[in-house]
C-alpha cells in the first residue's frame, strides 16, 4: 500500500486545524500549522498564500510580501491573491509593482472593489492624485461600504487641493467604520489644512481613543498643538510616539523642528538629522566614498565638501558657514544649484564653487549645509551672524539703481514678496506653501501708503495677480530681466527696503544687510524662533507674525503703520540734508 494516501490525508487534517485556527485569532498556532503542511508539501498553494495573509495580518509586512509572491509564481490565477499582493508592496513603497499586480488583479476580476482599492493607493504613492482617486471612486461605486475606500479618497482629495471635500469622504468612512483610527486621523489632516486646528485636534483624540498605539496620531497631534502654540504639549506628544516607535521618523524631524523653533538647540540640531530617513528626503540624502562630517574630527588641511539641501532659502541661509568651515583649516568645496552660482562665487571660505550636477574634485569628507549647525555646535548665542555675507555686484546694481531711481522719483523704493513657491507634490510643504503664501489683493492696504513706490520680486505663477491691480504702476515690474539670484540681488541693492513673506528673497536680503520685513505666518518656521520681533540669523530683520492661523488682516496693517512711519522717516532725513 503506498504511502501518499495517509500523507495526503495528513497534510490536508494540518491545513484544515490551520485554517480553524487561523479563523479563530490563534494565529501563532496558525502559523506553526501552516508550516507543518508546507514542510510535507513545499508548494502547497493554499498553506502558501494564507501564511502570507497571516503575516500581513500580524503587522510582517515583508514576509507577508514574500509568502504571496510565492504563491502567485505557484498559481497566479487569484485576484484576491494579487490583491493582496499589491497591498503588501504599497506597505513597503513598492508602488509600481503594487500597481502591476493590483491590475493582474482586475484583469481576473475587473469588479474586484479591493483590488481598485490597492490600485488607487498604489497611483497616490506614485503621485498620480487624480488617477488615485478615480480608482477610490470605482471600488466605492461597487462596494459603498468599503470604509477603507472612503479614507483613502480623503487622502487623494486632500493632495489634489479639497480639503473640505476630504473631511466629507472621512466622515463617510466613519459612518461605516465609527472606530477607524486611519479616518479619524485623515479627517484631522484635513481639517488642518483649513486651518481649523481646534477641530482637528478633537478628531486626532479621537483617533488615539480608538488606537492610543497610533504612532502617526501622536506624531500630528503633536503638530496641530504647535499650531494652537502649544509647544510644550507637542513636545509631549512626540515623546509619546517615539516611545512607542524610536525609529519613526516622521515623529523625530516633528519634534526636531519644535526644539529648534523654542531655542533648544543642542537637542534640535541632533534630532534634525532624522530628516534623511524620511520618505520626502530619503532619496535626496548623497552618499559619497569620502565620509560625513559632523565635527567629530579636525578637518585642518583636509578638503571638506559642503554640498547643498532641500530649498534655495537653506542654501542662502547656511552659506554662511562656508567661512566657519574655512577657519578650522580646511579647504572647501561648495555644491549649489546652477541658479546660485554667480551670487555665490565669491562667497567668504570658498575655494570652489561647482554647480550641481558637475564632476566634483576629490575631497576627504562631506557635510550636507543643514547639518553644520550641528557639526559645529551653534548656539543661540554663537549663531554666525555677520551680515552682509552676500553682495550685489556694483556695476551691475548701478545700472538696477538708475532704472529704479527713474521709476520711483524720490519715493521710497521697497520689494515686495506675497508669495512663496508651489510644491503640491509634498503634503506638509504644500500646507506650508498655502499658509505662508497670501494673494496680493491682501496687501492692498499698503498702497494707500504715499510716498512709497514698489517693484515686485514676486517670481513664478502669482507675479501675474500685479495685473489685477487698480493702480499697475504704483507696483513696478522688472523681474523680466531677471534670470538667477544674481540679478535679483542687484535689484534688491537698489530698494530702500524688502516686504516678504517667508521665502528665499527673505532670506537673500537679509544675508545682504538690506532691511527686511518678514512677514510670517502663525506656525512659523523654527528658523524665526518664537515670540520675536527680530532674528538672530539676520540682524536687518523685522519679523510681523500672525496673532492666529490665516490671520493676515492684523500683519497687514502692522505694516501699513510701519510702512507710513518709514516714509515720514525719510522725509525727515531728507530735509536735513
Amino acid at each position: 500500500m503506498s504511502s501518499a494516501g495517509p500523507t495526503t490525508r495528513r497534510i490536508d487534517a494540518l491545513f484544515q486545524q490551520a485554517v480553524a485556527l487561523h479563523q479563530n485569532g490563534a494565529l501563532d498556532e496558525a502559523e506553526a500549522s501552516y508550516r507543518d503542511v508546507l514542510a510535507l508539501r513545499p508548494k502547497h498553494f493554499d498553506a502558501t498564500q494564507l501564511l502570507g495573509t497571516l503575516a500581513l495580518q500580524s503587522g510582517r509586512i515583508e514576509e507577508g510580501m514574500t509568502w504571496l509572491t510565492r504563491a502567485v509564481s505557484i498559481d497566479g490565477r487569484h485576484p484576491a491573491i494579487q490583491s493582496n499582493l499589491a497591498f503588501a508592496l504599497n506597505a513597503l513603497g513598492r508602488h509600481a509593482e503594487a500597481l502591476a499586480h493590483a491590475d493582474k488583479a482586475l484583469a481576473l476580476a475587473a469588479d474586484f472593489a479591493d483590488a481598485h482599492n490597492n490600485r488607487g493607493n498604489a497611483l497616490a504613492g506614485l503621485n498620480r492624485p487624480a488617477d488615485a482617486l478615480a480608482s477610490f471612486e470605482r471600488a466605492i461605486a461597487l462596494q459603498p461600504g468599503l470604509a477603507q475606500a472612503w479614507n483613502n479618497r480623503a487622502c487623494a482629495l486632500r493632495d489634489l487641493g479639497h480639503p473640505a471635500q476630504a473631511v466629507e469622504s472621512c466622515d463617510r468612512a466613519l459612518a461605516i467604520e465609527p472606530r477607524y483610527p486611519d479616518a479619524w486621523s485623515n479627517r484631522a489632516n484635513a481639517l488642518s489644512d483649513l486651518n481649523r486646528s481646534l477641530d482637528a485636534k478633537a478628531s486626532y483624540e479621537k483617533a488615539l481613543e480608538s488606537n492610543s498605539g497610533f504612532v502617526d496620531g501622536w506624531s500630528n497631534l503633536g503638530l496641530t498643538l504647535v499650531d494652537l502654540g502649544d509647544h510644550a504639549g507637542a513636545l509631549r506628544c512626540y515623546e509619546r510616539a517615539l516611545a512607542l516607535a524610536p525609529d519613526h521618523a516622521s515623529a523625530h524631524w516633528n519634534q526636531a523642528l519644535c526644539l529648534l523653533e523654542t531655542g533648544q538647540f543642542d537637542r534640535g540640531w541632533r534630532a534634525y538629522e532624522w530628516r534623511w530617513q524620511r520618505a520626502s528626503l530619503r532619496g535626496a540624502r548623497r552618499t559619497f566614498a569620502a565620509p560625513l562630517w559632523l565635527g567629530e574630527t579636525p578637518v585642518a588641511g583636509k578638503t571638506v565638501l559642503l554640498h547643498a539641501e532641500q530649498g534655495l532659502g537653506d542654501t542662502l541661509q547656511f552659506c554662511r558657514y562656508a567661512a566657519r568651515v574655512a577657519a578650522l583649516g580646511a579647504k572647501v568645496v561648495l555644491e549649489v544649484p546652477a541658479s546660485l552660482m554667480r551670487l555665490l562665487a565669491d562667497l567668504d571660505g570658498v575655494d570652489t564653487l561647482v554647480e550641481q550636477g558637475r564632476p566634483l574634485p576629490d575631497f576627504d569628507c562631506h557635510c550636507p549645509l543643514l547639518s553644520l549647525p550641528l557639526a559645529l555646535g551653534t548656539t543661540l548665542d554663537t549663531i554666525p551672524a555677520d551680515v552682509p555675507y552676500l553682495f550685489a555686484d556694483p556695476r551691475r546694481a548701478a545700472v538696477w539703481r538708475e532704472r529704479a531711481d527713474a521709476i520711483a522719483r524720490g519715493r521710497l523704493r521697497v520689494g515686495l514678496v506675497w508669495a512663496g513657491g508651489h510644491r503640491p507634490h509634498v503634503p506638509e510643504l504644500r500646507k506650508n506653501d498655502a499658509r505662508r503664501s497670501m494673494s496680493l489683493d491682501r496687501l492692498a492696504a499698503l498702497f494707500d501708503v504715499e510716498g512709497v513706490q514698489f517693484f515686485s520680486l514676486q517670481i513664478g505663477a502669482a507675479a501675474t495677480q500685479r495685473d489685477a491691480l487698480r493702480d499697475v504702476d504704483r507696483l513696478a515690474d522688472l523681474t523680466g530681466s531677471i534670470a538667477d539670484f544674481a540679478d535679483t540681488a542687484d535689484l534688491i541693492d537698489a530698494l530702500d527696503l524688502v516686504i516678504s513673506v517667508d521665502t528665499s528673497t527673505a532670506h537673500l536680503a537679509g544675508a545682504m544687510g538690506k532691511p527686511v520685513w518678514i512677514l510670517n505666518r502663525f506656525d512659523t518656521c523654527w528658523r524665526w524662533l518664537l515670540e520675536r520681533d527680530d532674528s538672530p540669523w539676520y540682524p536687518s530683520a523685522r519679523l510681523f507674525r500672525q496673532p492666529a492661523l490665516g490671520a493676515w488682516e492684523p500683519v497687514v496693517e502692522r505694516v501699513r503703520d510701519a510702512l507710513a512711519h518709514e516714509v515720514a522717516a525719510a522725509r525727515g532725513r531728507a530735509s536735513h540734508v
